[in-house]
């Protein structure tokens, strides 16, 4: 079986990769950047790597015609709801046009058995209302973000190439997922690094941060990957899935949990009115019922090893 993956070498591609090559699956990949094929240095030669911008219609109808997978994972996106205030129209360039690259692609090679993820995101039910908590997937959708709303562009792409092109697409929203290798642009792994550079004497003792109150449903990167293999193993075409721990954490427990870990004990925290968000949202909790009866998939990495290992992981970093 040969599985296809957009942004291979990115955070959760990374683990996925793994994952796959784990199962047996024959691994292909696409990766924009040099620099990112360090998450995918210890299984580089195992995997097979395209220099790919899907923004380029006519070398990804090439490379999926050439390729011909057995499952396609859509991972590749421009994927920071707070970048996507200052950067909205590469936001939807990215998130909307490379989607429907694929998509087309599948259809000229008329590859109708190719089973597709496409990864959608929490993000879409925006401002959720503490009545609707924990959210399910008929919860109404409220952006608060261009990010959430590409998001939901590439939701419901998905569902009408299903009903006008009959191609197998499952869809999923994921919420928060962390780990090692995550950018810093994402709250536990900006607060990690920050931590490791202050142990290493790189910064002063000082961390500036945003909004602690909000909280957060969060889910290890090595746990919702296996949620996205079984989404195409078991998932049925034409449906959505939520994807979360179930549990919401406050940021600010987030982050006294890992200065807790540090080895520095006088980190100074300070709040930067540049980190707050235009739209925040105050609380969010996953009702992924629907997906655990179909797959029994349930996390199984807690918080603390979440943390734990994501601090580490900037800690080997030089």
């Amino acid at each position: 079986m040969k599985a296809f993956i957009t942004g291979a070498s990115g955070f959760a591609g990374s683990f996925l990769s793994e994952r796959l090559l784990n199962s047996g699956y024959a691994v292909f990949g696409t990766y924009l950047s040099e620099k990112s094929l360090e998450n995918l240095s210890h299984i580089k030669n195992k995997i097979n790597l395209v220099h790919l911008d899907l923004l380029d219609e006519e070398k990804t109808n090439q490379t999926i015609s050439d390729i011909r997978p057995d499952l396609i994972f859509h991972l590749a996106a421009f994927t920071s709801p707070a970048e996507s205030f200052k950067n909205p129209k590469e936001t939807f360039d990215n998130n909307i046009s490379a989607e429907l690259n694929i998509f087309e692609s599948v259809v000229k090679n008329k590859l109708l058995d190719t089973k597709i993820l496409v990864v959608s995101s929490s993000e879409i039910y925006g401002v959720v209302k503490p009545e609707d908590i924990p959210v399910d997937e008929d919860t109404p959708l409220r952006p608060g973000s261009p990010y959430a709303v590409s998001k939901i562009a590439q939701d419901f792409l998905g569902f009408q190439y299903f009903l006008s092109a009959k191609l197998k697409i499952v869809r999923v929203r994921p919420y928060n997922h962390s780990g090692p290798r995550q950018a810093p642009i994402f709250v536990i792994s900006s607060f990690a690094k920050k931590i490791a550079d202050i142990e290493k004497g790189k910064e002063d003792p000082v961390l500036k941060v945003g909004n602690l109150d909000a909280r957060r449903d969060f889910t290890d990167v090595r746990d919702m990957v296996e949620a996205y293999v079984l989404a195409l193993e078991k998932g049925e075409a034409g449906e959505v899935y939520n994807l979360g721990f179930g549990k919401s954490q406050k940021i600010g427990d987030i982050l006294e949990m890992l200065l807790n870990m540090s080895t520095k004990k006088d980190i100074k925290v300070e709040k930067d009115p540049s980190l707050f968000r235009p739209v925040d949202v105050p609380d969010i909790v996953s009702d992924s019922t629907k997906f655990r009866k179909l797959t029994g998939w349930k996390p199984q990495i807690s918080i603390e090893k979440t943390l734990q290992d994501t601090l580490d992981y900037w800690r080997d970093l030089s």
